[in-house]
């Protein structure tokens, strides 16, 4: 790696880190009060896959430890969002579903954010933004395989 690669390269994931604390910075600023974005991105994604999944396959798809995921599966259920069930199969293991609050809770954070994201990709042009998500999909997948 020569050092002008070098340098591009810290730029890159400077800005990335800057940029990613500056927006969860925003979004718990607009969540609903007493959310957080590890809650709502547990909700989101339970929403959109309409399916089960452990504790085990959630923690792996949001790269974070069972230990954290069990954390937040604790707080979602206490506030009524998700079931947690027995899996009938193997009774060692758990189910967690999004329940009828947990999807109205998700829905509110996204009527929540919506407006701030919007204006956010307003003020950068859609086509600037539909330019970069290539390249950070790309960037996440390398990421995701450990190259």
């Amino acid at each position: 790696m020569t050092d002008d690669t070098g340098a591009l390269a810290v730029t890159l994931f400077s800005e990335i880190l800057t940029a990613d604390q500056l927006l969860r910075n925003r979004l718990s600023r607009v969540l609903p009060k007493g959310m957080e974005i590890s809650h709502f991105s547990v909700l989101n994604h339970l929403a959109f896959i309409a399916d089960e999944r452990t504790p085990a396959q959630l923690a792996k798809s949001f790269h974070v430890t069972r230990g954290a995921m069990t954390n937040t599966l604790s707080k979602l259920e206490w506030a009524g969002y998700v079931h947690i069930r027995p899996d009938w199969d193997d009774a060692r293991r758990k189910m967690v579903a999004i329940s009828p609050a947990g999807r109205r809770a998700r829905d509110q954070a996204i009527s929540s954010i919506t407006p701030m994201l919007t204006e956010l990709v307003g003020d950068l042009g859609g086509d600037k933004v539909r330019a970069a998500l290539p390249i950070l999909r790309e960037l996440r997948g390398k990421l995701e395989s450990g190259v």
